[in-house]
């Protein structure tokens, strides 16, 4: 059987993967100086572009790269899926670091040099075990900085922190800093307690996620009471469902924290109200 060839981008070219060149000198290899961005293919269509563009752009200029392909982006994922031959579900990439300099030093170049863009497409298997029966998660504590609404390719904190959770037999790792549930490594974390929803305000310790504002909206169309409060660790076993969602996760119920069953140890009734009326926007 012949093995298919993937296509890539980088910076201003499709390539396949042999071709793929990146300078060590590029600061994204050597300093984790950039940022990066995660959306959804599904079924022809990718999911909520503008917001996730939105956010590239705030992320990019929270660090002060100067990238001006935004235009672009749309064009180039499209042709990227019909080069890969790929359909259904699909996971989009996009890398962007300040760009290539030498010699290495711990500021900016003094001159603008010109941003490394990386983008992928892969498919993307949909956990419908998870979706359906819900997940176990353990909590850590969280070590990170303070700019984690910034989407920084700097995600070592996240990485230990996710393979403790794989080491326990656990779905995913979420962060608790000073006694508060903060967020997921790469989710954000919704509770519910007497019908209400509950999650964590927006701050530096919290990325904005996407499919976190999609949710809020859902609850608000449907009449689901919603406080965008912090969660105390110490107050979990008072909530009666818990959830994580984002561009992969999607909405998945939460049924154990660390060894603590969540109510029946099945999918709450809201989770999946809301995961359902998720897939109506993302899928169909």
């Amino acid at each position: 059987m012949k093995e298919q060839k993937n296509y890539f981008y980088l910076n201003g070219e499709i390539k396949q993967e042999s071709d793929i060149r990146i300078s060590p000198f590029d600061r994204g290899f050597q300093f984790a100086d950039g940022i990066y961005e995660t959306l959804r293919w599904d079924n022809g269509k990718l999911f909520q572009l503008e917001a996730h563009l939105k956010r590239l752009e705030r992320s990019l200029s929270e660090i002060k790269i100067n990238f001006k392909g935004f235009d672009d982006i749309e064009n180039i994922i499209s042709e990227l899926v019909r080069l890969n031959n790929f359909s259904e579900h699909l996971l989009v990439y996009m890398q962007i670091t300040r760009g290539t300099f030498y010699p290495r030093q711990h500021f900016f170049p003094p001159k603008e040099v010109q941003p490394t863009v990386f983008i992928s497409v892969s498919p993307l298997k949909r956990n419908l075990k998870a979706l359906n029966e819900g997940i176990k998660v353990i909590l850590e504590k969280d070590i990170r900085w303070t700019r984690c609404d910034i989407k920084s390719i700097s995600l070592l904190p996240n990485i230990l922190a996710r393979q403790k959770a794989v080491e326990k037999n656990a779905a995913e790792a979420i962060f608790v800093r000073d006694g508060l549930i903060t967020e997921g490594t790469h989710t954000n974390f919704f509770g519910v307690k007497d019908g209400k929803v509950y999650t964590a305000p927006l701050s530096g310790f919290i990325l904005p996620g996407v499919t976190r504002e999609v949710v809020l909206d859902i609850c608000k169309q449907r009449n689901i009471p919603v406080a965008e409060e912090p969660i105390n660790q110490n107050e979990l076993k008072d909530y009666g469902e818990f959830m994580i969602t984002g561009t992969i996760s999607e909405v998945t119920p939460v049924i154990r924290i660390d060894e603590m069953k969540i109510g029946n140890g099945k999918p709450g009734e809201i989770a999946l109200e809301i995961q359902s009326a998720l897939n109506k926007i993302m899928l169909e």
